[in-house]
């Protein structure tokens, strides 16, 4: 009885001790952000977000197109039969409208961010404390969440925003291109159920959750990056606790906004 109590107990205190750092880098890049803009004396270090933005965004989007391309293909494919039973097959570009734009875009682009990016720049962090490169910055007086953590987290969410954009765009093209090309749906037919169907709650929620996602992707990278410890076999266990950690605070954190959203009556 009492192992299973601390058992329960130590599960209770590394959660609250993640949810803690995580929370912590937020609030310390938030503060920064305010800082960086109301006081002249902190610089935002554009350049520094700027080479993240090329290296996090630009970067992935070849592989959040073909992901979501695929993706699109797979929807108005397996859509097809249960439609057609019925006489509806011109309402694939209904469903995957909604589909793609308020809930698959940002997390199918989510999932593949935090592969491409969280991995990478809690690896990249982790190196730097082993190399004793944190411990340099902070002996020169350099904040470290200032001069790493901020231009990652900001470049992942912005990022993560503008690649949803594309997400959007490429999924629906591509069921698009199936529905008429192989299944027959007339063109105009599909674009007028697709513009009948989606609002533009649709599309700023799904951006919205986008945002989050790259907020939180950012920061469990950023967190796990600064508390490596243990050498290489150190970052690659913070590698791999990012990329577990990230996809399920993702997926939470789209099911509470998906309740929201609902019980606000924007679905």
């Amino acid at each position: 009885m009492l192992r299973t109590l601390e058992a329960w107990g130590n599960i209770w205190i590394r959660l609250f001790e993640f949810l803690g750092g995580v929370f912590g880098i937020v609030f310390d890049v938030i503060i920064w952000l305010k800082r960086s803009i109301f006081d002249k004396d902190v610089r935002f270090g554009r350049a520094a977000t700027v080479g993240q933005i090329v290296r996090i965004g630009v970067r992935s989007i070849g592989i959040v197109c073909l992901v979501c391309g695929c993706i699109g293909l797979i929807l108005a494919v397996q859509m097809e039969p249960p439609l057609a039973t019925f006489g509806q097959t011109d309402k694939i570009a209904n469903i995957v409208g909604v589909a793609i734009l308020r809930e698959l875009g940002p997390l199918i682009s989510a999932i593949v961010l935090t592969g491409f990016a969280g991995a990478a720049i809690a690896a990249e962090l982790g190196t730097m404390v082993v190399g004793e490169e944190i411990e340099a910055l902070e002996s020169q007086a350099l904040n470290p969440i200032r001069f790493l953590a901020v231009p990652r987290v900001l470049a992942t969410t912005l990022s993560l925003v503008l690649l949803t954009i594309i997400a959007d765009v490429v999924a629906i093209f591509s069921a698009g291109f199936v529905s008429i090309e192989l299944l027959g749906v007339p063109y105009e037919l599909y674009k007028a159920n697709t513009l009948s169907q989606v609002a533009i709650s649709d599309f700023t929620t799904g951006l919205f959750k986008a945002g989050v996602f790259g907020l939180i992707l950012a920061s469990i990278a950023c967190y796990n990056g600064f508390k490596v410890s243990g050498g290489a076999a150190g970052v690659g266990k913070a590698t791999t606790d990012t990329v577990v950690q990230s996809v399920v605070s993702i997926v939470i954190a789209d099911l509470i906004f998906s309740a929201m959203f609902y019980q606000l009556g924007w679905v």
